[in-house]
């Protein structure tokens, strides 16, 4: 949700360049593939990836960087202009330009050139992170989290902070909210070649072995208790994420809503600037790792970083969003890129299996669901005294939830009409109990060309029903001679 108080990331910019080509032969010449390039685009990595992901949707970020006068820091300045605001320190060298070269959408080698070291922090840099709604420190072993380092131990005692953190970087402050290591770097970053020794407490996973859950476990909670952080989400790719918290305990395993096959390069600055995004939302730091798989589990099989969708217009709205804050941007995004805008409304005052059913059909219609929900006043003139049942606020949240639901807006009125005027959405989706006909939304969809249609229902589920069947059940529970 854009607002005063914006969030701030802090790291290494790095310039991503990918050499796109097909391999069909060797050289003669030595046992090496030859790629014959088709294409070859550079954008924004490290932290100016996890900034850019971080300010879709139109949130407000600051990107506290170093960058110089070579050409690859004016690349970078002139990809983030619009989506960021930048706060530069004097870079000393020149910046990091990674090249991967591709062969079939798959690496073959890459390549690494330039680097330096980053200068003092000026005031407004200082200023910037005292008034941050929540921080991101995305390090990639550049160092420049710690030429701000004493100021991150301050604002980590009062705001959120997420650090992801590099094997050859500098230890997350004490006190960060979440840290957010990948496998690999987990390993490398305990001591010892398995990680677990001098831990102990661990419970309810299976045997501690190298790859096990239990070793990441181990792994989380000795680095949260070396750290003095709240808490270590490490990334296992397609196994989801592991919670752990200093002291052991049993771990919070959150899996990936789905197995993809995509790209996962910048898989892990989408998932720390979900996560960051999420706490400034006001979410649980459990709520936002949720957010934040589904998130990253959908930038993978949307093509990683690579995907030229992320760079073609300034913020585009992803997952990761405030539910409510942008459905309308959402909308005109989605429709810019030519893509089809699916909208369905209704009270969903008990999510059922009925509701998720039909919300899971009407996204695999278009490129985006929003969901148009019936304010808390607009229930109870519909359905009489006594509902909803949970407020709006609680509604919004579980839709939001939901992998289906890309956006969730509020209305005031008895129906969507005035609503679906400002969305515009191509498809309007309703249940089964309902026909075309009986749709006071078809006639409002036709202004603009766009269709109602009706999809199948599970029967016999309703929140009336449900409402009913707990009323009678409590009822039934009661001892004898209870009224």
């Amino acid at each position: 949700m854009t607002g005063p108080e914006p969030v701030v990331v802090v790291g290494d910019v790095l310039l991503d360049e990918d050499i796109e080509g097909v391999a069909t032969r060797l050289a003669p010449d030595a046992t090496a593939p030859v790629v014959d390039v088709t294409g070859d685009r550079r954008h924004p990595g490290g932290a100016g990836l996890a900034a850019a992901l971080a300010a879709r949707g139109g949130r407000d970020v600051v990107l506290i960087t170093a960058l110089g006068d070579d050409p690859a820091s004016e690349a970078v300045r002139r990809d983030l202009d619009g989506r960021v605001r930048l706060l530069e320190l004097p870079l000393h060298g020149t910046l990091p330009v990674k090249t991967r070269v591709l062969a079939g959408g798959r690496p073959v080698v890459r390549i690494d050139r330039g680097g330096g070291t980053p200068g003092e922090p000026d005031d407004a840099v200082r200023a910037a992170l005292a008034g941050a709604h929540a921080v991101l420190v995305a390090d990639y072993g550049r160092h420049t989290a710690g030429a701000v380092r004493p100021h991150l131990e301050e604002v980590a005692r009062r705001t959120p902070l997420v650090w992801d953190p590099h094997p050859k970087g500098d230890p997350p402050v004490p006190g960060a909210r979440i840290v957010t290591p990948n496998a690999a770097e987990a390993v490398a970053l305990c001591a010892g070649a398995s990680g677990v020794s001098g831990v102990s407490g661990v419970s309810g996973l299976s045997e501690v072995s190298g790859s096990s859950l239990g070793a990441f476990a181990a792994r989380g909670a000795e680095l949260a208790e070396r750290w003095r952080v709240a808490g270590v989400a490490v990334t296992l790719g397609d196994r989801g994420v592991l919670l752990t918290r200093p002291g052991g305990g049993t771990p919070m395993l959150i899996p990936a809503p789905f197995r993809s096959d995509g790209d996962p390069c910048g898989a892990g600055d989408c998932f720390a600037a979900t996560t960051v995004a999420a706490l400034a939302d006001g979410l649980l730091p459990e709520e936002a790792l949720q957010r934040a798989v589904a998130a990253a589990a959908a930038f993978v099989a949307a093509g990683g970083s690579g995907n030229p969708d992320l760079w073609r217009a300034a913020a585009v709205p992803g997952p990761g969003r405030h539910p409510a804050a942008d459905a309308f941007e959402l909308a005109e995004s989605v429709r810019a890129r030519g893509g089809t805008v699916v909208a369905t409304g209704g009270c969903f005052d008990l999510v059922h299996a009925g509701h998720v059913g039909l919300l899971e059909s009407a996204r695999r219609i278009g490129d985006c669901l929003i969901v148009c929900l019936n304010s808390d006043a607009s229930v109870t003139r519909r359905k009489g005294p006594g509902r909803p049942l949970n407020p709006a606020a609680d509604r919004e949240r579980v839709l939001a939830a939901l992998g289906s639901v890309d956006a969730v807006v509020v209305f005031e009125e008895d129906t969507p009409e005035a609503v679906l005027g400002r969305l515009r959405p191509d498809v309007w989706v309703k249940g089964g109990d309902y026909s075309v006909q009986d749709l006071p939304e078809a006639e409002v969809l036709r202004g603009w060309g766009g269709q109602a249609v009706v999809l199948p229902y599970l029967d016999g589920r309703s929140t009336t029903l449900l409402a009913r069947r707990a009323a009678d059940a409590a009822v039934a529970s009661r001892p004898a001679g209870e009224g």
